[in-house]
């Protein structure tokens, strides 16, 4: 059955928007935990645009939720839906000029932990008119779909539409618990790494790389403690798990830790603040974001030349 956007432009946007939180994640919960709704309230919402069009959108299976060929159809004419709705929110948000109200900003979990809190207090003592929503998060946050008004990112974001600024770079230090280093011996000769433990990353191969870039040939197995979880990761360095890289402001900050020379130098991290082109106009958009950017220069001069 082909169905033209004549049908949908009169149909509830709440029951489209479950409909897509459902097609893209594939199964109910995963769709109600997206919207912030319960299962059942997405269940009757599939159920009532399915009444509504007349046609069945999914397979209902033991493991999820798949698309018909109609709902394939639909998922297309949902999206352009979407877009619409998402301009038009950024639209009426590029116009608000009052400063009360909510920003929303997301950050790595490790940032979130260890830069953000002391620039979110400093903000709300002098702006306390504005709520801060702060969503810790190692995923890419939409920021087109206002998941986020703001971001702060450890890489240079590459969407179109975005403002993005390059507000410093952090250095990376390698350290470890002195409860773990004076049971194993503090390393002083390159050789003497070989008798240690390196907290690394499981799936994710960007310490792998970052060691061979600097001439060091590893391979996963080299890690014998992984996680991918870079909060998580600090604490196992912490718990005396092995030794680990982490910003070199945050780890100075921990009596338990020592700072190790690894012997080569560790690159920087740059740290970059996006928000969409029509969102940063927005005036209390426009504050959080000198706020954030003046707290996160601050951080990186922590960090030697």
């Amino acid at each position: 059955m082909h169905i033209c956007m004549g049908a949908l432009e009169h149909l509830d946007w709440s029951l489209v928007q479950s409909f897509l939180a459902v097609a893209e994640t594939g199964s109910l919960s995963a769709g109600a935990r997206r919207l912030g709704l319960t299962q059942p309230t997405v269940g009757r919402h599939v159920q009532t645009l399915e009444q509504n069009l007349g046609i069945s959108l999914f397979h209902r299976q033991a493991r999820g939720m798949s698309l018909t060929d109609q709902g394939n159809t639909m998922l297309g004419h949902a999206r352009v839906m979407r877009e619409a709705a998402e301009a038009l929110s950024l639209h009426a948000a590029g116009k608000s000029s009052d400063l009360t109200g909510t920003v929303r900003i997301t950050a790595s979990v490790f940032a979130s932990h260890h830069y953000l809190p002391e620039i979110i207090a400093t903000l709300r003592e002098k702006h306390p008119e504005i709520d801060i929503e702060l969503a810790p998060s190692d995923e890419t946050e939409n920021l087109l779909f206002r998941e986020a008004d703001i971001a702060v990112r450890m890489y240079r974001p590459t969407q179109l539409d975005m403002v993005t600024v390059h507000v410093g770079d952090v250095q990376l230090a390698l350290f470890a618990a002195k409860r773990y280093l004076d049971r194993r011996g503090r390393p002083q000769l390159p050789e003497d790494f070989e008798a240690h433990d390196f907290v690394g990353y499981d799936r994710n191969d960007s310490m792998i790389r970052g060691f061979r870039e600097a001439g060091i040939e590893v391979e996963r197995e080299y890690f014998p403690i992984r996680c991918d979880n870079q909060t998580a990761v600090w604490e196992l360095v912490r718990a005396g798990c092995g030794l680990g890289f982490a910003p070199l402001y945050a780890g100075q900050r921990e009596l338990e830790l020592e700072l190790i020379d690894l012997g080569v130098p560790i690159p920087k991290m740059g740290v970059w603040l996006t928000a969409h082109e029509v969102v940063r106009r927005q005036p209390r958009v426009d504050l959080v974001w000198r706020v954030l950017a003046e707290g996160l220069n601050r951080v990186c001069d922590l960090s030697p030349s």
